[in-house]
């Protein structure tokens, strides 16, 4: 059987392909109420895999005890042996795929966490990220409590330990102690609970399977089991599910919603419906936005796959020009251990892209993405495509030029490092060589939204990364206490 914890953090492998993309956050799943609950979840999460890649974890209940698996890599590697899946017995279980935003990437951070308090076992899942979360930790050390973990998640827990009151009521009084975005699962012997911060950054929606009740990211997860939607934890409800039936509260005062808007742009799963709305769709709509406000005298347009697929599609339609697959994906290629010289960096997206040099020869090619974040990335892209015979290279993408960070469960880079932060889009299309760029408006992936577009008095969505507005309070990036947290960590190994 595969150890709970390796002794070593799992290695880190050289070159990462992906490493100019804003980077997944995580994804919950939970199920009370069907036999076999552990493998209903593995397969929840697998379907969530796009949203976290560097751990995997399963507890499960069986009535009487808790039972958990976890450890780093990919749901199908981690969950694959019979003898793993044998122990995970029971009507009940939560699961958890990571990619870290807060505490580094080390087998004790690996989630669902567990803890015993006088009342019983809880386990909890978090997607999101606590913004105040060094803070509490400081302040819960120099009162005597010790961490296992250097996740912003085990905050929960022991603010839930010192609570009073049913495990419920220890939630919603921890929940008030904590600022920034989180959407929770948790499992204790007889509830399994599901929570959306007030502002509602991070999804969480509802399924239901027989007489099973689901709780997962996002609702690709339930199309995998024969579940169906439900509806969206709404921002700021709690939703407690026992084998009795479910119900709803909203324990915080209410605030405007705030969804992430990236979202709909980049994170979620295509086929998944988030507010009602079909991701594929809202897409392709900013595709046809973008379309309508950067037109291109061009005779193709090709998207950067996956993500750019959709919105090229709506491009495509928007302008009537020929769509086709002029950049063919690896599907088969994550890292790779080969060493990081300087002439492997320089050849490194050919492991995941490959040009098509029949469809681009010899075109004018509109080449579609969803993003410049770096902007290495498109670089390279640009001039794979022109080294495959296009003549000209006009980009375009499909959300505003991020030009700032995310500290709200997204794994951007500094806004020293984010290229829109640095030039304008006359220099950042120099910098990647394209003959034309350009970006849809923010108005335009609002109105892709259904909105008449964004009102600034009243923004129906998140969107720092394009206005530098961050309506959650950054509590340790203000004072300091997250920097300082850090270099506590590095030191502490």
């Amino acid at each position: 059987m595969r150890p709970l914890f390796r002794d070593a953090p799992w290695a880190p492998l050289s070159y990462d392909p992906l490493a100019d993309r804003p980077r997944e956050d995580c994804a919950v799943f939970g199920i009370l109420g069907t036999a076999d609950a552990a493998a209903h979840t593995a397969l929840g999460l697998h379907a969530l895999q796009h949203r976290g890649q560097e751990a995997t974890g399963i507890v499960a209940h069986d009535g009487d005890r808790f039972i958990a698996h976890r450890d780093q890599g990919h749901v199908g590697d981690v969950f694959s042996s019979p003898r793993v899946m044998d122990r995970l017995v029971g009507d009940a279980a939560i699961g958890h795929n990571r990619y870290s935003t807060t505490g580094e990437s080390n087998p004790r951070n690996v989630q669902p966490l567990f803890a015993e308090l006088n009342l019983g076992g809880v386990a909890i899942a978090h997607n999101g990220n606590l913004t105040n979360a060094a803070t509490l930790r400081q302040d819960l050390i120099r009162q005597g409590a010790i961490f296992q973990s250097t996740t912003d998640t085990e905050v929960i827990l022991h603010l839930m330990a010192r609570g009073s009151g049913r495990m419920v009521d220890r939630l919603v009084e921890a929940l008030t102690e904590v600022v920034g975005a989180y959407s929770l699962v948790l499992l204790t012997r007889q509830k399994l609970v599901g929570v959306r911060d007030p502002h509602g950054v991070r999804p969480l929606v509802l399924g239901r399977l027989g007489d099973a009740h689901i709780l997962a990211s996002e609702s690709c997860a339930f199309d995998i089991i024969g579940a169906e939607l439900v509806r969206d934890v709404e921002p700021g409800e709690m939703v407690v599910i026992t084998r009795e039936g479910i119900e709803s509260f909203r324990p915080f005062r209410p605030v405007a919603p705030r969804p992430c808007l990236f979202e709909y742009v980049y994170f979620a799963r295509p086929d998944s419906i988030m507010a009602g709305k079909s991701v594929h769709e809202v897409r392709k709509a900013i595709g046809r936005e973008l379309a309508a406000e950067a037109p291109a005298d061009a005779d193709i347009v090709v998207p950067v796959p996956d993500s750019g697929v959709p919105a090229a599609l709506g491009y495509a339609e928007g302008a009537g020009l020929p769509f086709d697959l002029g950049i063919i994906r690896n599907h088969y290629v994550g890292r790779t251990f080969i060493e990081p010289t300087n002439e492997i960096r320089h050849l490194g997206v050919r492991l995941k892209h490959n040009a098509n040099r029949a469809v681009l020869a010899g075109k004018r090619v509109v080449l579609i993405d969803d993003s410049i974040v770096r902007g290495t990335t498109s670089l390279k892209i640009v001039k794979m495509v022109r080294d495959a015979g296009a003549s000209e290279v006009h980009m375009r993408i499909a959300s505003p030029p991020i030009r700032y960070p995310c500290f709200y469960g997204i794994d951007t880079p500094t806004r020293a490092e984010l290229l829109a932060s640095r030039m304008g889009v006359e220099g950042m299309a120099s910098y990647i060589d394209a003959d034309s760029l350009a970006f849809v408006s923010l108005d335009g992936l609002y109105r892709a939204l259904g909105e008449p577009g964004r009102d600034p008095a009243n923004p129906r969505y998140l969107d720092h990364y394009f206005t530098g507005e961050y309506p959650i309070p950054l509590v340790d990036e203000e004072g300091g206490t997250r920097a300082r947290q850090l270099t506590l960590l590095r030191e502490a190994g």
